[in-house]
Parts: C-alpha cells; structure tokens; sequence
C-alpha cells in the first residue's frame, strides 16, 4: 500500500508534465486527415451545414424511395435500414459490419459514422482547440475511479487508429512504444496466488497455455478469462466457466469473492490498498413497492463492477508503478527521453533519437523493477512488447 501511494503520488506529478509537455503532432498529417474524412476547412457555419447534409445524402441516396431519416438518431436508422431489409435489433458498428457487403447503405452507413466522428469530436476546431507548439495538449489525471486508470482530455485518450500517422517525433527524436502484454490475467495470477495460472504467465502467449490446460480454443479461452475477469459469465463467456473454476480455483474464487461483495454494496479494496466503493439503487417500483428484478439487477451489476475493479484497478496501480519508475531511472540516468502519452496499458516516450535505444532497454528494466516490487507473487511473469518508432502508426501493438 505505501509503494502503491507512492506511484500514485508520483503519477499526479506525471499528469502535470504531461499537460506541459504535450503530445508531438504533425499538424499537416493531421489536417490530411481530417480532409479526407471530411473535406476542406470550412469557411463559416454555413458552409459546414452544407458539407454536413452531403455527408448525410451520401448515405440517403442508398435508401428506398421516401426513406429520408436523421442519421443522429438510432431510431430513424434502424427504421431505415428496416426500409431496405434488415431488420436488426441495434445498430452497433460490429453488427452492421457483418452485413456491409450486403447492402450499399450500410458500407456507406460505416463510411458516415467514421466521418461524423472526426466532424464532431476530431475537426479542424479540434486542432484549433488543442494543439499549441506543435503539440497536442489536454488535461490528465491521476486516477479515473473504479479503473483507477489516467485518462486526459482534448480526445488523447479516444484518438481514431487512424490519426496515430500524425503522432510523429520531432526532427532528431524518436518515440520509444511499449505495450504490456495480456497484463490483466498476469495481474489476477499475481493477487490470486493461483499457482496454475502463475505457471501459465510463464508463455509469452497466457491464453494459449490456459486453452491447453482446459482442452478448448485459444479464443474460447480469452473469452472465458476475460468474462471471469468483467462479468461476462453467461452466453460464449460463461462456456469455459465451469472448467476454469476447476483448473484455477483460487483465481475464480478470488474474483467470485469481489462480485458477492460487491453485489451486496459493499466496497472492495485493490491489492495497492485502494478502497472501491459500490453504489446504492432504487428498487422500489412507482408505487413504492419492492421490485425484486431491479434489486437482483442491480445486484448483479455491482458483481460485475466490483470485478472490473478488482483487477483493473491492480493494472492500472501496476502501469502506473512501471511509468514512474522509468521516468525516476531516466532522470537519474540523464537520459533525453519524456513520457509523452499514458494510454491505458500503452506507454510513449519521446527521446533523443542516440539514446533511443538506451530508454527501450531502460523501459525493459523498470517493467522488471516494477514487477519484483509490486507482484505478491515473484514468480508472475510480465511482459511488454518495445520497440523505437518515428510515428505512432508504425508501433506493432
């Protein structure tokens, strides 16, 4: 717990250099992309209504006759897309995907949402807003709740994959990208002490040792771990349950230990010693009476939350540890290189492109570091996979 304060006191220091230093952006790479998506600056409101309704029209040409609809509104779209046969029961990127090759309107549907994105949230007045000296700066903080994860303003932690090509490094840096590897089941084997799942931590692949272990696909065995991890326990990631509980009971037990705790209200603490508080509901119908459903509903929800804390608030504690300490050893190193971006289990760093090599192996030793001082259990293995990039695009994650 006092190590954990200590990261954390350090990571409130973090967020003050980050918001100083910012994020390095090539600003013409960036307007590039904000042209493609969603043509030139406009001159004024009125020209961005008009690029606005071609926007939409390019999607309405597509619809059967009358079939006009606010594209803003899922209503109006799922009423659309019933006008042209398919009926769906949401319209969920993921969904609509499976069915783009079958109707012109629905490619063109995913075509507008990317676009709507960048308009709304990723503009011009985006940059206008945002980017001072070259760089992209927003407001960070430390802890974001439950996850206890950093987050930031300004769309630097919500960023389109595809505007990490105008993430560059600066004339004579280099961006040193790390990303840890599969670290919330490492995490679970570390504050479970679950012996079988150590043991699995110890293949740069966890999820492939699990699935030997079980007798069933890498993929059902992602599902299942993940579902055990955040509550999916039903459906495909309910299918691995039983056997997990049998191959790694203490791991299972753990996190079914959080979710009756939290599904009674009460609060559950993070292996850094941070309390997660539940929540209160109302479960009591218009009339004043009872409702047993939305208490069993509500229940269950705060099951759910209090195993996403459990866990992503020990990963987070743990990214958080790895971050300061790389930034400790690189000031007392000498090193030319700043953490420049925080992204959940990703972290960037901007450093002289001479020692670029130096802080990557200097980002392998603190993970090392952070690991022996942090994990209950020694024999937990984590991993991150680095590499010295120029743009934040050519990072392999």
């Amino acid at each position: 717990s006092r190590s954990t304060a200590h990261a954390e006191s350090v990571a409130e220091l973090l967020c003050a250099e980050l918001e100083q230093h910012g994020l390095p952006l090539d600003l013409a790479a960036a307007e590039r992309l904000i042209g493609d998506a969603i043509g030139p600056r406009p001159a004024g409101p009125a020209d961005e209504e008009r690029a606005r309704a071609e926007r939409d029209e390019a999607v309405l040409v597509h619809a059967a006759p009358g079939g006009r609809a606010d594209l803003r509104n899922p209503a109006d779209v799922k009423a659309l897309l019933r006008r042209v046969g398919f009926d769906l029961p949401d319209t969920r990127a993921w969904r609509l995907k499976q069915h783009a090759h079958e109707h012109p309107l629905i490619a063109s549907l995913l075509t507008w949402r990317k676009a709507e994105r960048i308009a709304t949230t990723y503009s011009y007045r985006w940059l206008d807003e945002h980017v001072r000296g070259g760089r992209l700066r927003g407001e960070w903080s430390s802890s974001d709740g439950a996850a206890g994860r950093m987050t930031a303003s300004a769309g630097l932690h919500n960023m389109p994959a595809e505007f990490r090509v105008a993430v560059a490094a600066e004339p004579g840096y280099a961006f040193v990208h790390a990303d840890l590897g599969q670290i919330e089941p490492r995490v679970l084997a570390a504050v479970s002490g679950d012996r079988a799942l150590i043991a699995a931590t110890a293949d740069p692949d966890l999820y492939q040792r699990v699935a030997a272990r079980l007798g069933v696909t890498r993929e059902q065995a992602k599902v299942g771990v993940l579902g055990a991890m955040y509550g999916g326990t039903t459906g495909n990631s309910g299918l691995a349950l039983p056997r997990l509980r049998v191959e790694y009971p203490q791991a299972m037990a753990l996190l079914e230990r959080a979710a009756e705790t939290g599904s009674r209200g009460e609060p559950v603490l993070t292996v850094g010693g941070r309390l997660v508080r539940m929540w209160s509901s109302d479960t009591y119908d218009e009339r004043g009476v009872g409702d047993i459903d939305r208490a069993r509903q509500a229940a269950a929800a705060r099951g759910r939350y209090a195993r996403n804390a459990l866990i992503q608030g020990a990963a987070a504690e743990f990214f958080k540890a790895w971050a300061v300490t790389f930034r400790a050893r690189a000031h007392a190193a000498g090193l030319d290189a700043r953490i420049v971006l925080c992204l959940h289990d990703e972290l960037l760093i901007h450093a002289a492109e001479p020692i670029a090599s130096d802080a990557a192996e200097l980002l392998g030793a603190a993970l090392r570091e952070t690991a022996q001082r942090w994990s209950p259990e020694p024999d937990v293995r984590f991993l991150a996979a680095v590499s010295v990039v120029a743009r934040w695009s050519d990072a392999k994650g």
